[in-house]
């Protein structure tokens, strides 16, 4: 049975991928370029960089046909030997993942847990360093903005802890749905490998990863032990003095990546910033107008890429997404982990405007009503108000 049109269109409203704008999409809809030949190389070496000035860094940007967990192993296998304890913070899904990969590439995580309704626990982190005297501990790993609860870690204060300490561990920090989209700077926040994928504010579909490389960390991979070919530094660097790559790159993905990175900079990525903590701010105040509870309990830990809402005890947060996406042509993204069919997350990052957040904010209000999850109307509307005051 054929499935009936819908008219408008979709609205993809998950932490990520993002909407695509029509800029990136008519950059990858070029022609295949010969990734050995001349014009290859000037493209390359403009993306890379261009990169640098996105993650705010004066050494090199890695490139890898892959999603943002092969650049979690590359992060890893690249800096580090078996059995190195890594030290880590559980404040969500992906927290946990990074955790889970680092069991299976023979590491020795040391995690401090959280109830995942904040950030990174950075006095938990300053406490096992300290009690590390043997600096059996090589690597802080620590996702700054958990996608799945909507909770910011403040890298900062856990770069503060570090020194503090005098705890000489690398610093890997996972972007993959901040980059772009929040304040982050690898250089200043002295962090060593910083881990980010396309597909959340870089705008582009999944498919391109990345590792932005301190001098300290370059050192720590002329040591490490663990097995590496494919994500290998070395030969990605070597070639990337020309612009080119040792294998095969996602050579349309990197027409669109250079396309999305020029309409950042274009913007600017203050004002970039800016827009990504005025719509969360307004989508906050909308879920407070509901009185409905965010997910992250600690304002200097919300989000600006997505926020996650609680809904009532008994009530199911699937269900309410399968409502709106059956009667409104919306996506929202679920729970995950121990916040399955808890909450609902609402993605409001990339290529994203005001309109676009009063729609999904308002197909979101007439799910709750149709769902018959008990809320206050007005959520919406308090988002308008703000919005508008506050252009």
């Amino acid at each position: 049975m054929a499935k009936m049109n819908r008219a408008g269109r979709h609205f993809l409203q998950i932490p990520g991928p993002t909407n695509v704008p029509d800029r990136v999409l008519r950059a990858i809809d070029r022609p295949t370029m010969d990734h050995r030949g001349p014009d290859f190389g000037e493209l390359g070496a403009e993306v890379l960089a261009n990169l640098q000035r996105i993650f705010q860094i004066v050494g090199p940007v890695v490139i890898y046909p892959a999603s943002g967990t092969g650049a979690w192993e590359a992060a890893l296998t690249n800096t580090l030997s078996p059995g190195d304890q890594v030290l880590m913070c559980r404040t969500g899904w992906f927290a946990t993942l990074w955790k889970d990969m680092a069991e299976r590439l023979g590491l020795a995580p040391v995690f401090v847990d959280t109830d995942w309704r904040r950030g990174a626990d950075v006095d938990g982190l300053r406490a096992a360093l300290e009690a590390d005297t043997q600096h059996k501990i090589k690597a802080v790993c620590v996702v700054h903005n958990e996608t799945s609860t909507g909770c910011v870690s403040r890298v900062d204060d856990v770069r503060a802890a570090m020194d503090a300490t005098k705890h000489p561990a690398l610093l890997m920090v996972d972007t993959i749905s901040s980059l772009a989209s929040m304040d982050y700077r690898h250089d200043e926040w002295g962090v060593d490998v910083t881990v980010a994928g396309s597909q959340k504010g870089l705008m582009l579909p999944p498919g391109l990863s990345f590792n932005a490389i301190s001098a300290k960390a370059l050192k720590a991979a002329d040591t490490a032990r663990l097995p590496r070919s494919y994500w290998d530094w070395r030969p990605m660097l070597e070639a990337n003095k020309t612009g080119y790559f040792p294998y095969t790159p996602g050579t349309n993905l990197l027409y669109g990546l250079n396309e999305a990175v020029k309409m950042l900079l274009e913007e600017g990525l203050e004002n970039v910033f800016a827009r990504h903590d005025r719509h969360a701010e307004a989508t906050r105040r909308a879920v407070r107008a509901w009185g409905l509870e965010v997910q992250c309990a600690d304002p200097r830990h919300y989000s600006s890429s997505l926020t996650a809402v609680r809904l009532p005890d008994g009530h199911s947060a699937d269900g309410l997404r399968a409502e709106i996406l059956e009667k409104y042509n919306m996506s929202l993204g679920n729970g995950l982990g121990i916040l399955k069919d808890r909450v609902f997350r609402i993605g409001h990052l990339g290529d994203f405007g005001d309109l676009q957040l009063i729609g999904t904010l308002g197909g979101i209000e007439m799910g709750l009503r149709v769902a018959g999850v008990p809320h206050k109307s007005g959520g919406t509307q308090a988002a308008i108000d703000y919005l508008a005051g506050n252009t």
